[in-house]
């Protein structure tokens, strides 16, 4: 026990490797209308396997054992970028999820008194409620963007500006270009050599291989690989979730080619299609950095803007600084961007799982 009660309710550490705990906590994540992926065990399992950054889950309860609110967090751990409890860690959302006040309340103090336990460590919070207090709100640093899927192709296709749309029809017109899904090891080989190239070329270090395959492996059926090939070449690639009927592609990226073949546009228009036969309603694009080449690429595509707010408390009121936008990393960035690839996919896992 963390915190003591307030009128009946407590906050408490879940066991979430115990059966009976962590599906009380995924039933009820999965019936809250605001939570995410990645609040659900099989995320803070599989980053915990996957990195090593240990998994915590605190529960506010009733006395009868009923849960009341959830905070997720990951204590992330690195030489490089410091400690942090991070909600969620490798995620870009999370935060805490409850059913009143009274709850977010008891939960935040329970992260302040677990930040000091290790202490003081910052305490980041992707999404969710704002405590409130003496804990700082981010905004203005990240967009999301998602819309409802529209009602058959056709009616999609429509959905995008007429300039993107053009770009997306020379795409479906090239009969090289194939789109598939799976979850078989060679989509995920095929996965993470296109998405490692992605993230070198952008001068970040590509996170563990086996962190992709973990977040299969614990979310079964709600997560899928779709890849577009150029032939038998993998050239566009992206690992999607599946949550309360909204489709989120996460980790994704193209090789040097997926521009001049447009294969990015395909893979997102197909994914779309995917989605929504599996019976999604809404496709939520994630986050981009405000005024990124993403950002208005995302937009292009006919999803509007909507800004993020994050959260954050330390006793020392300092964060890390883990933004590939500060100018200490800049001149680390260029030089990543010139690595062989067999290089950088050797050293980037050792750095990027401490990253969160």
């Amino acid at each position: 026990m963390i915190q003591g009660s307030a009128a009946g309710l407590c906050v408490t550490t879940l066991d979430l490797r115990d059966p009976a705990q962590a599906r009380g906590v995924d039933d009820y994540v999965l019936a809250h209308a605001a939570s995410t992926p990645f609040h659900r065990p099989a995320w803070l399992r599989a980053i915990e396997e996957a990195t090593g950054n240990r998994a915590l889950m605190l529960a506010a309860v009733g006395p009868s054992g009923r849960i009341s609110g959830l905070l997720p967090l990951h204590h992330m751990k690195s030489a490089l970028f410091g400690q942090a409890l991070v909600s969620s860690g490798f995620a870009v959302d999370g935060g805490i999820l409850a059913d009143d006040a009274r709850a977010v309340a008891m939960l935040a103090q329970a992260a302040r008194d677990l930040s000091r336990d290790r202490g003081g460590i910052a305490i980041e919070l992707r999404g969710g409620p704002a405590p409130g207090g003496d804990w700082q709100t981010r905004e203005g640093q990240h967009l999301g963007f998602s819309r409802p899927l529209a009602s058959d192709e056709e009616a999609e296709l429509l959905a995008i500006p007429r300039k993107h749309r053009a770009e997306l029809r020379k795409a479906l017109a090239n009969s090289a270009l194939r789109f598939e899904v799976g979850r078989e090891r060679q989509h995920l080989r095929d996965h993470y050599h296109v998405y490692a190239t992605s993230v070198r070329n952008l001068g970040t270090p590509v996170f563990p291989a086996r962190l992709f395959r973990a977040v299969l492996e614990h979310f079964g059926e709600d997560a899928d690989i779709a890849i577009v090939r150029d032939g038998d070449r993998a050239v566009s690639a992206v690992l999607t979730l599946y949550h309360n009927g909204r489709a989120m592609p996460f980790w994704g990226g193209g090789i040097g080619d997926a521009r001049r073949l447009r294969s990015n546009e395909l893979l997102y228009f197909r994914l779309m299609g995917h989605a929504r036969a599996r019976g999604m309603e809404i496709f939520d694009f994630g986050r981009s950095k405000v005024g990124s080449g993403q950002a208005a690429w995302k937009k292009s595509f006919g999803f509007e803007p909507v800004p993020l707010a994050y959260h954050g408390w330390s006793p020392q009121g300092a964060a890390r600084d883990i933004d590939p936008n500060s100018a200490k990393y800049q001149r680390r960035i260029d030089l990543w961007k010139t690595l062989p690839l067999p290089v950088a996919n050797l050293i980037g896992p050792l750095i990027a799982r401490g990253l969160g």
